[in-house]
């Protein structure tokens, strides 16, 4: 009986606290710095969601190890749907890989709303580089061992991983060279100091088209909508590759499914508005919106991709 009534009672706080969601304004967490692609997003939407929430979304950027900080806090936060997170790959599906008690698990202690949004790297080398398809550039790699270089944005990166993976499934010993940040990548790769760099297409596009640089392939499962020429490098040789950026909305484990559902039906609304579908593809990045249920699927399988390819290509925080 007392059993019974406990449950009563928490069925009644549990539809309390949903009908009265949300009631005050919603946070929405970035771990990033203001002016980053993340950031970028969570802007976008800032206002539409909250619009269809029936309350003001704040974006509030907690910046500092990758995103980790503020997913950790995420995890932490009261499970009652006033703060989301617009998480990355490297929290999400890297970090656990590469830290060492790492403060949280994300497939435990978090719980998945929607995908937000996806987009791939580009493969670019610099116009010097004697290749002008990804089996070409494959091909110097191979007859010459160690010499080619391609940079990244950071260790564990989504670009860094990207060029590992490549390195595993094409056999190729190319070295990485990290750097602080996507504009000094970017900027070696143009001056000549590194050979290739798995860039944005929106980053990589201007540079290409003037001739500084050479895109050889996209590292997304289907062609890049802002480099339809440009094949996949799946498409060149290599099935089965794909290692795409993605942002995703997430909230603590523990949040009833009720307030899951209500975010994800208006993230899913927001996501799927013309006018923010505009603004995101001006950015380079795709909307792809979709159940709780088929982001921890995604997840889960990042997970033990990355966590592969963290382990096999012995990928150290330095």
């Amino acid at each position: 009986m007392k059993a019974k009534l406990l449950l009563s009672v928490l069925a009644l706080a549990a539809t309390s606290a949903f009908a009265q969601y949300p009631s005050r304004a919603v946070t929405l967490v970035v771990g990033f710095a203001p002016g980053g692609g993340t950031d970028t997003v969570a802007r976008v939407v800032q206002r539409p969601l909250g619009e269809r929430l029936g309350q003001q979304v704040v974006v509030d950027n907690k910046p500092g190890a990758g995103g980790n900080i503020a997913t950790d806090m995420t995890a932490k936060s009261a499970p009652d749907g006033q703060l989301v997170m617009l998480a990355n790959v490297g929290s999400l599906t890297v970090a656990p890989h590469l830290v060492k008690d790492l403060p949280y698990n994300p497939l435990r202690d978090l719980a998945p709303v929607s995908m937000g949004v996806i987009f791939p790297n580009l493969v670019v080398v610099h116009a010097s580089v004697p290749a002008n398809s990804l089996a070409e550039f494959i091909k110097l790699a191979k007859e010459n061992p160690g010499k080619y270089t391609y940079g990244s944005s950071g260790i564990g990166g989504a670009g860094h991983l990207a060029g590992e993976l490549l390195k595993m499934m094409a056999s190729i010993d190319i070295v990485h060279v990290p750097f602080k940040g996507g504009g000094p990548a970017m900027q070696a790769m143009l001056g000549g100091q590194i050979h290739a760099y798995m860039a944005t297409p929106v980053a990589a596009g201007p540079h290409v088209r003037a001739g500084k640089a050479k895109a050889l392939a996209t590292t997304g499962p289907q062609r890049d909508p802002l480099t339809p020429d440009v094949p996949t490098v799946a498409e060149s040789g290599y099935p089965g590759y794909q290692a795409t950026n993605w942002y995703a909305f997430v909230v603590a484990g523990r949040t009833p499914r009720a307030i899951v559902e209500r975010l994800n039906r208006d993230i899913v609304a927001t996501l799927k508005d013309p006018q923010v579908i505009g603004l995101l593809r001006k950015q380079g990045v795709e909307p792809q919106p979709g159940t709780p249920e088929e982001l921890a699927k995604f997840m889960k399988s990042e997970y033990e991709t990355w966590g592969r390819v963290v382990k096999e290509a012995k990928i150290q925080v330095q």
